[in-house]
């Protein structure tokens, strides 16, 4: 047992979240200075969200690098400068404090000038992020999750708004806030920066219109008065579509070219672990993603129905020691979007997969799901189960785990790459 976990047992849970940011800060501050406050001579473009925030700093990413810029990245799915991008082996969007500051350090001495960083409400209202310098902040759009840890959406939302607060408070930087208008929360975050740049589309100073979707990906036009862009994205998807326009709006707020900003975007093939193609010359199509809160679960099952000819069906979970309210939720998204549902285990930490299964398949029973949905208690046998029942013109989707390749199962850590378990399975059946 950690040091945190021994302290979190002696003290009420709601003393310990009141005295835990303040653990986090002087983490934060003694780090920095072991070494030597890695972030400064950075130029940080902070994006936070509840989904979209791995696609969209892979777009700003190589958007910028295209453009030339000496551009660092840390996200969800890797870390690194230009094309030399590391598959961290953690689970987090933010690593702890020591282990964020050390690699900072590392890609501060391969050159980078620039980065690009995945920023979580969790890490902003822990303060794991102090002494990042963020020149610019976006966010992508706000639904529910972390409610175990912030107790409340207001929470939540106000931990998202802080990084738009702390780059406003960065004179050296563009206090400039790229933010989602089509989102119910957008004002909020308007408030907390002096120079906010909108999109959306319905609502904002960017706007896409004329937009074309297929398997491929996707193509629009974005215009901010009279300057227009035409977009060509390989990442499927009307959601997709928000993830480039925030881009857009990113690369606006550097001063990037009008082309600069196409060809970077262009340039872009795809982004591990979401909406991933698995191709072995099946009759149908697979789609690995890392859908994991009822949001994201829409619409990644509302962009396959839109590409398939036949039935969607569906392989998820829910994972355990996290946000348990939002379970039946995504049992009830699962019953309104999929034609098909296995019901399986996601990663269980410490929790009793039984029961994380129950809770996702009440709502999928509130939902009136009960009879498309097959409860399957190991996941590889549901993935299995999922291809035999496919047929030519189906898709099957697998959410949940996406670009990891272990998961947490009773605590331990195995072997997980779901990519090539199913490209391997496929493989099997031919």
């Amino acid at each position: 047992m950690n040091f945190r976990k021994i302290v979190k047992a002696f003290i009420p849970t709601g003393l310990f979240r009141k005295v835990e940011p303040l653990g986090h800060l002087g983490e934060a501050i003694l780090f920095n200075l072991v070494y030597g406050f890695p972030a400064r001579g950075f130029k940080v473009i902070g994006i936070t969200g509840t989904n979209g925030k791995t696609t969209t700093a892979f777009l700003v990413h190589k958007m910028l690098h295209e453009a030339g810029f000496n551009v660092g990245l840390m996200s969800t799915v890797g870390y690194g400068v230009g094309d030399d991008i590391k598959s961290p082996p953690d689970h987090y969007t933010n690593v702890p404090t020591p282990l964020m500051m050390k690699r900072l350090k590392e890609l501060k001495n391969q050159g980078g000038d620039w980065l690009v960083m995945e920023v979580t409400s969790m890490a902003l209202a822990q303060n794991r992020v102090w002494g990042v310098p963020f020149h610019l902040a976006a966010m992508t759009n706000i639904s529910q999750d972390h409610l175990d840890y912030h107790g409340t959406m207001d929470n939540y939302v106000n931990a998202k708004v802080k990084l738009f607060r702390l780059t406003n408070d960065n004179k050296k930087g563009l206090r400039t806030g790229v933010i989602n208008a089509d989102d119910a929360t957008a004002e909020r975050f308007v408030a907390a920066i002096k120079t906010p740049l909108t999109y959306g589309l319905k609502n904002g100073d960017l706007r896409a219109k004329d937009i074309e979707l297929s398997a491929m990906g996707g193509s629009f036009q974005a215009s901010a008065g009279d300057e227009k862009y035409i977009i060509n994205s390989h990442l499927p998807g009307k959601f997709n579509v928000y993830n480039a326009l925030a881009a857009v709006g990113i690369g606006r707020a550097l001063g990037l070219s009008r082309l600069e900003i196409e060809r970077g975007i262009a340039a872009l093939t795809g982004v591990p672990g979401r909406m991933t193609s698995v191709e072995a010359g099946q009759k149908f199509d697979v789609l690995v993603d890392f859908a994991h809160t009822p949001d994201a679960l829409k619409n990644v099952l509302k962009a396959s129905k839109e590409l398939t000819k036949g039935k969607v069906i569906l392989v998820f979970g829910a994972t355990g020691d996290r946000d348990k309210s939002k379970r039946p939720l995504m049992g009830k998204v699962a019953a309104k979007n999929a034609d098909l549902i296995f019901l399986t285990d996601d990663e269980t930490y410490t929790e009793d997969p039984a029961e994380i299964i129950y809770a996702v398949n009440k709502g999928i029973s509130e939902a009136g799901g009960r009879s498309k949905t097959k409860i399957v208690h190991q996941r590889l046998a549901a993935i299995k189960a999922a291809f035999a029942a496919a047929g030519a013109g189906d898709t099957v989707l697998l959410t949940g785990i996406g670009h990891q390749t272990t998961r947490n199962m009773g605590g331990q850590e195995e072997p997980w790459n779901e990519i090539e378990i199913a490209r391997n399975l496929l493989s099997q059946e031919k």
